[in-house]
């Protein structure tokens, strides 16, 4: 083989210099027939000695003439066969069971078992050849401020007061700033969807013209003919009100969406590749929303003297403004059972005693359920997710506990207080049942939370351990509680005196304008 510059050599030495093929290859080192072969193969095109051939020449590089070599395994049963297996992949994706195509190593290993004899690398060029045959194209966009934004969903599995659960992860993206919003919720139903559009337009303080959406259930009713999609009622009702219009990708389309789709990996990585252990679904959301605020004032790759959060500005004033956020519930009845609770799809939620036996109205968010009586709230709890699972609250119960002291102990609602209060009960009341549940009746009635009740008993542990009661327990509650409405008085006090000097100041400073003048 020889390389560019000995080609040119041989031909500047022929061209300019008219010398034979001997003296070349003898000047060269190169053997005469190579010589002769590169000078031959310019005049096969019928060229002449003229300078625009040789320039035309020199920049050609050497050409080599490769056989094209067969392979002598590779026979037309095995391409069949192959080809097959190609085929079967194709018909899986088409029927959304995209993790379950062979992959080439079990195709190779499927030849093998039935006796061919052939490698693992002609297998891989085949299969490499086939489906590199037709590439899809795809058209560069462009996009206008505040036009279009896309939504998807993501998984994302972390720990939850030490339990490894997943979550779905709500995840909105503007396609002309790259703007990104996430939320996490624990399903993927109508409500979650719902109600992460509400925070969404929320939190931005607008709503972007067009939604793209993919053929998510809670977005898409079901198909009309082949390619017309009926949307849900969700959808319509949320379109309705915000005034936004919406559009669907086609069917396994993702880049029709693609902003999005690469958020939701791009975020999950970023926010809990390095932190995945939550005491609660509130605390999870709240950090990765400072990691979204984060990513937002990061300068972008394409446009790296912009951030999301600047271009973003350029969006707002295009987005639609809206007076207030929607609200979005699903309204069920239920009757309050003799345990004092209701039932939401097979999950009990307490409500206070005395509504036993009573017809209740629910009105069931993504992540909370509250209650009405008569058309009068009553409380609201936390929705559960799981199967047959008890949220009670004592203060529910107050007025039975107080009747049948003997079963605080071992009650669900009991089991359920936070850790601190069911130790101080542990320590000081396990002989005095009645005593702690008057404690919990005076929290309630004057609005106290519990977690005051351990803030007491630790300032009396500083005093006297054996002085731990209730009443002692209610004196420092008390006094805590004058403190703090003496601060605020002090505050209220001071800022009102700052008031009266600053206006008899100003009435000075008129007095001496006017003798002045």
């Amino acid at each position: 083989m020889i390389n560019m510059v000995e080609k040119n050599t041989i031909l500047i030495k022929y061209y300019q210099d008219n010398k034979s093929y001997r003296q070349i290859s003898r000047e060269t080192g190169l053997h005469r027939e190579t010589v002769k072969k590169y000078i031959e193969d310019h005049f096969k095109g019928g060229k002449s000695k003229d300078d625009s051939c040789l320039s035309e020449a020199l920049l050609q590089s050497p050409s080599y003439k490769l056989g094209i070599r067969k392979s002598p395994v590779l026979t037309a049963r095995i391409k069949q066969l192959i080809d097959n297996h190609i085929s079967d992949n194709a018909a899986k994706r088409l029927n959304r069971q995209g993790k379950q195509v062979k992959k080439k190593i079990d195709i190779y290993e499927n030849l093998q078992e039935l006796g061919h004899n052939i490698s693992y690398s002609t297998v891989c060029n085949y299969v490499r050849f086939k489906e590199n045959q037709s590439k899809e194209s795809f058209i560069k966009q462009l996009y206008s401020p505040g036009d279009i934004c896309e939504f998807d969903w993501g998984e994302v599995k972390i720990y939850h007061q030490g339990t490894l659960q997943k979550y779905n992860m709500a995840v909105y993206t503007m396609a002309y700033s790259n703007h990104r919003f996430a939320k996490l919720f624990t399903r993927q139903d109508t409500l979650s969807f719902s109600q992460s559009m509400i925070d969404y337009f929320t939190f931005i303080k607008g709503v972007p013209t067009t939604m793209v959406f993919d053929n998510m259930r809670v977005a898409v009713a079901k198909f009309v003919g082949r390619n017309e999609k009926e949307p849900t009622k969700a959808l319509l009702e949320l379109s309705n009100y915000y005034n936004f219009k919406y559009r669907f990708c086609n069917v396994r389309k993702g880049n029709e969406k693609g902003h999005v789709e690469k958020s939701v990996d791009y975020i999950r990585r970023k926010a809990f590749s390095h932190k995945d252990k939550f005491d609660s679904l509130d605390q999870a959301n709240e950090y990765l929303q400072q990691k979204c605020e984060s990513l937002n004032s990061k300068p972008q790759q394409l446009k790296p003297q912009h951030t999301a959060d600047t271009l973003f500005k350029e969006e707002s004033p295009k987005l639609y403004t809206f007076a207030s956020p929607y609200v979005c519930f699903e309204a069920e009845v239920s009757k309050a059972d003799k345990y004092s609770t209701i039932t939401y799809k097979q999950n009990r939620y307490s409500v206070p005693d005395y509504l036993v036996g009573k017809m209740l109205n629910l009105r069931i968010f993504a992540q909370k359920i509250d209650i009405y009586f008569n058309k009068e709230y009553v409380c609201t709890h936390n929705r559960s997710y799981k199967l047959q699972s008890w949220t009670m609250n004592i203060e529910h119960y107050l007025n039975t506990l107080t009747r049948k002291p003997g079963a605080l102990h071992g009650s669900v609602a009991f089991n359920q207080l936070q850790q601190e209060v069911k130790d101080i009960y542990t320590e000081f009341f396990i002989s005095e049942p009645k005593s702690f549940i008057e404690l919990l009746q005076y929290c309630k009635d004057n609005l106290i939370d519990l977690s005051e009740i351990d803030k007491a008993v630790n300032r009396l542990r500083k005093v006297s351990l054996k002085s731990i009661n209730k009443d002692s327990i209610l004196v420092s509650i008390s006094k805590s509680e004058e403190s703090s409405k003496n601060t605020i008085k002090q505050e209220t006090l001071q800022s009102e005196d700052a008031r009266c000097i600053e206006k008899y100041s100003q009435d000075n400073l008129r007095e001496l304008s006017l003798i002045m003048s």
